[in-house]
């Protein structure tokens, strides 16, 4: 009789914060402050907040052992530099790199989840989306802006879902900080035990 796979993902659903955004921050809240209007920004940020501050409990409340605890974070590549990354962005002020900080000090093993090439596909695309929002653009050209992100976004799942499926191991416990418009569950492997953190999506 063949052994059951006992290594299982958690989704922990994500929003980014202002932190993560980097130098799209700016240029994202000046464009929602023009169509929303500052007091929409103020209450998206609040709203951002609570739901950090609601990620961290419910993970807290985990029963894990982080000595076999595997991370995977939206936008952290796969680059031999992870750490940097999480601590850079985690000196910034970002909440999420905040709590992957604290879980690797506990023992939990960092690993880098998304392809570079893909991140950097993605940025270049919202630095044309944001530029083309603050002009005119045609519903032709917003139709084809879209399909491209799309399919960006179908890229990142599939290379996120291989690199876990790689790198978790019999025995451990993959927290995934992934934002809600992801999708990798169909692309996981069979044996894995996959799960949403509770009452976040």
């Amino acid at each position: 009789m063949e052994s059951k796979s006992t290594r299982r993902l958690i989704w922990i659903p994500i929003i980014h914060t202002e932190s993560d955004m980097g130098s799209l921050s700016t240029n994202c809240e000046d464009l929602y402050t023009q169509k929303m209007g500052a007091g929409k920004w103020e209450e998206r940020r609040k709203t951002v907040e609570e739901l950090w501050q609601a990620i961290c409990r419910g993970v807290a409340d985990l029963p894990l052992d982080y000595e076999r605890v595997r991370l995977y974070q939206d936008g952290l590549p796969n680059c031999g530099y992870e750490d940097r990354i999480v601590g850079d962005l985690a000196a910034a002020g970002s909440q999420n790199h905040l709590l992957l900080a604290n879980l690797i000090a506990q023992g939990a093993k960092l690993t880098g989840t998304e392809s570079p090439e893909l991140l950097k596909e993605e940025y270049e695309l919202h630095c044309d989306t944001l530029a083309s929002a603050a002009a005119t653009e045609t519903q032709a050209g917003a139709d084809q802006r879209k399909r491209r992100a799309n399919d960006i976004l179908l890229r990142r799942d599939l290379y996120i879902a291989q690199r876990i499926n790689n790198t978790l191991a019999d025995g451990e416990t993959g927290l995934v900080f992934l934002g809600m418009l992801h999708s990798i569950q169909n692309y996981l492997a069979m044996d894995m035990e996959f799960s949403i953190l509770g009452g976040l999506k």
